[in-house]
């Protein structure tokens, strides 16, 4: 018993002193957990979720920060160029970090160089949502109108290289609609949008949109995960309405400042992971119809590349070019 206690104090002894004096008094003040998006965004609901828990695990407050503007892309790159202290860190989504870098000549960051991950949050489903005022009750009759007004009907996105652009971009290209593009800063301006028939359509994730579908405001025509999502049973996928293999999921996740001291990394993943997964978490995110992940910042950076050579070829196909 007292050799077991020598060794385990003997190895808590060492890894204090492999560990920085600085970084065990980490943190000491307020960390900043900037959302690139505005606030009631999915991305900053899920935020605020994971923030308070997050605070009370580190002894410190952590304060959710909305920067939008560009898609995300603005709030990015001041995550990208701020000080790797471990005071700073991002909640986005994948598009400032997967296809805005393939569509942007001028992106002013490179999130594979001047980002660290550190866990994927959660993930959703995307719907396509009309106004009800078009008529199309079925993914077929918009399709049907769509090709009928070539040119006239106009859907929203939360910017170039999110998964709402290139979800309806994709569309576009397999069922032949003709819709043009025009973005905004989160889902919650486009759902404004489309209330107010300045566009007629958009993918979105179904916690902004389900609360208007209810409501008879927006119209619900298909899901794009493989198979329909249980939360919402009664919307078919577009795979099941004649465009097999149509997938776009989109996803939420941390990252830091590249540098940021990996000790750092690795606690507020660890503390992330564990938050994530907790009953009261997970039951919140559901009530957003997001699941909950948590994964380890490998996994986060492989998902990354993955999903950037996916999305590369379905830039390619669609034919859209970068701004």
């Amino acid at each position: 018993m007292q050799r077991r206690h020598f060794l385990h104090t003997a190895a808590a002894g060492a890894v204090a002193l492999s560990t920085p004096a600085w970084a065990q008094a980490w943190p000491s003040r307020p960390i900043k957990l900037l959302v690139p998006f505005p606030a009631g965004s999915s991305p900053d609901l899920i935020a605020r979720a994971v923030a308070e828990p997050l605070a009370a695990a580190l002894g410190q407050p952590v304060v959710v920060d909305n920067r939008p503007g560009a898609g995300g892309n603005v709030g990015t790159g001041m995550v990208a160029k701020a000080e790797p202290d471990g005071y700073t860190f991002l909640f986005t989504i994948q598009g400032p970090l997967v296809t805005a870098p393939l569509l942007s000549k001028q992106l002013g960051y490179d999130p594979i160089k001047e980002l660290a991950p550190v866990t994927l949050v959660a993930t959703s489903p995307n719907l396509l949502v009309v106004d009800p005022k078009l008529g199309a009750s079925t993914l077929a009759d918009f399709v049907r109108i769509a090709r009928e007004q070539k040119g006239k009907l106009n859907y929203g996105s939360v910017g170039n290289g999110s998964a709402s652009h290139l979800a309806m971009e994709l569309f576009k290209t397999r069922s032949g609609a003709d819709l043009l593009h025009v973005p905004y800063q989160g889902f919650p301006q486009v759902v404004n949008a489309i209330l107010a028939g300045q566009v007629q359509a958009g993918f979105m994730v179904p916690g902004i949109a389900m609360g208007q579908v209810r409501a008879g405001k927006l119209k619900a025509l298909g899901v794009t995960t493989l198979g329909r999502v249980g939360a919402l049973p009664e919307i078919p996928t577009l795979a099941e309405q004649g465009f097999a293999n149509f997938e776009a999921i989109s996803w939420q996740a941390v990252l830091a400042p590249a540098r940021t001291p990996q000790a750092i990394v690795n606690r507020v993943s660890a503390e992330l992971v564990r938050i994530i997964k907790s009953d009261e978490v997970r039951t919140r995110m559901l009530s957003q119809y997001f699941s909950a992940a948590g994964t380890t910042p490998d996994a986060l950076a492989a998902l990354i590349k993955s999903e950037r050579d996916s999305w590369a070829k379905v830039i390619k196909a669609a034919g859209v070019k970068p701004e």
